[in-house]
């Protein structure tokens, strides 16, 4: 379990880590609580006490239930004290001959997936020691949220890599602005005193300067705010792995459209389609929760001071932001499943083509040994005066009747483009 205290306007210790629970909010700021499913299954009355004396309410049972449910589908809930968002994540599942295209921190710290139950895959991944489609490895487990005014509780599963990745970006922008409010970097000649930094001729960077913004920007304002910069990490997840999914399908497509090749993977090819299909309703059920939760951000009172008019101005823009990132990926997994069908009809399509074109070399040379038959046929009758049987060059006077048959009737059918087959195909 991971504990973090965000005090996003304070400029020496932004970001403060523990790994024990908090017993009390801080004074300004909030708290994220981040923890996987098996250990706020273990932990659960801690963590519903915590809840209790910070926020003044525990989560309900139906709602712990939806946080433990690891195929839950996406989907957004709400009470009086907090928000409830369940978000199947799009991510590579780390596993045997699989590279995970999360991007980790190096200081991020990834808990042991040896305990935990197996991610929740697409489709299986074959036989072993087969050469697996890329959408086996795309791990769709669930990623809870249960934002409170001042507290986040995140649930993750065991080998959820964007909780350390976002976790250890914090912490980096954190020490920057630390760095930067220790030293003061200032503008001119001044020096440093206090947070602020740079009192000199010069406005120092800890006091707005172009540093100071990149790193105060990577801080979230309020719990919701987290929510969905981690919601937009997991989108971004399956954004890093449609160029390798691309390039498979449009693998498959070379080999179904190549006129030499035999492809034999229909298994897998199939199978690509169906996961296409069910990725897509996934993320139909994430538009569909976030969309829930941007009419619930609209129909928030419009109350307040004017930095929380502007905080809720700044939420919803996000969660627009968030939703396009939705729409994009629904965009590009029915652009691949689209591909993928189309290549299948255009290669039966090719197979069709290939057996008219058989069939036509078939019959262009029945045609032509027809007449030969039809030749060959009357000079086998058992009659006794034949034309041409007595005489010595008969046989040859036959056999080139038949050959300027042949030849004419094929110089007739090459004419005809009828055994040229590139030139019928053009």
């Amino acid at each position: 379990m991971r504990v973090f205290t965000l005090h996003p306007g304070h400029g020496t210790a932004p970001v403060r880590e523990s790994d024990t629970l908090p017993t009390a909010l801080p004074s300004d700021g909030f708290l994220w609580i981040s923890c996987t499913r098996t250990e706020f299954e273990a932990q659960l009355a801690a963590v519903q006490g915590t809840l209790q004396n910070l926020a003044g309410q525990a989560l309900f049972d139906l709602h712990v239930s939806d946080l433990l449910n690891r195929q839950l589908p996406s989907h957004y809930d709400y009470t009086s004290e907090y928000d409830i968002v369940v978000f199947r994540r799009l991510a590579s599942a780390a596993g045997p001959g699989s590279t995970s295209r999360t991007v980790q921190a190096p200081s991020a710290a990834v808990p042991s997936p040896t305990s935990a139950p197996a991610p929740v895959r697409l489709f299986g991944t074959g036989k072993a020691g087969a050469s697996s489609p890329l959408l086996a490895q795309v791990d769709t487990s669930a990623v809870g949220f249960a934002v409170y005014d001042r507290v986040v509780l995140t649930v993750h599963p065991s080998d959820c890599l964007v909780r350390d990745a976002y976790a250890a970006r914090l912490l980096q922008a954190a020490s920057g602005l630390q760095v930067q409010g220790g030293h003061g970097v200032a503008g001119g000649n001044g020096h440093a005193h206090g947070p602020a930094g740079g009192n000199g001729n010069g406005s120092g960077s800890a006091n707005g300067g172009p540093d100071h913004r990149v790193h105060q920007r990577l801080l979230p304002a309020s719990p919701a705010d987290l929510m969905l910069r981690m919601i937009s990490s997991i989108i971004d997840g399956f954004l890093e792995l449609r160029r390798d999914l691309s390039q498979q399908i449009d693998n498959w497509q070379l080999a179904l459209l190549n006129p030499g090749s035999n492809f034999s993977d229909w298994r897998s090819l199939l199978a690509s389609r169906m996961s296409l299909h069910q990725l897509d309703e996934i993320c139909e059920d994430q538009r569909a929760a976030l969309q829930d939760w941007l009419d619930a951000l609209e129909a928030w009172p419009d109350t307040g001071t004017a930095e929380q008019k502007r905080e809720r101005e700044l939420l919803k823009v996000r969660s627009r932001d968030v939703l396009e990132h939705i729409e994009r990926v629904v965009h590009h997994v029915r652009r691949m499943e689209q591909n993928a069908e189309t290549a299948v009809q255009i290669h039966f399509s090719l197979q069709s083509n290939r057996a008219n074109d058989i069939m036509r070399t078939l019959t262009v040379l029945t045609a032509i040994f027809l007449p030969l038959n039809l030749i060959a046929g009357i000079f086998g009758m058992n009659f006794d005066f034949l034309p041409l049987v007595h005489r010595t060059n008969g046989f040859w006077l036959a056999m080139g009747t038949m050959l300027a048959a042949a030849l004419g009737l094929t110089a007739w059918f090459w004419r005809r483009r009828y055994l040229n087959r590139q030139d019928a195909d053009n």
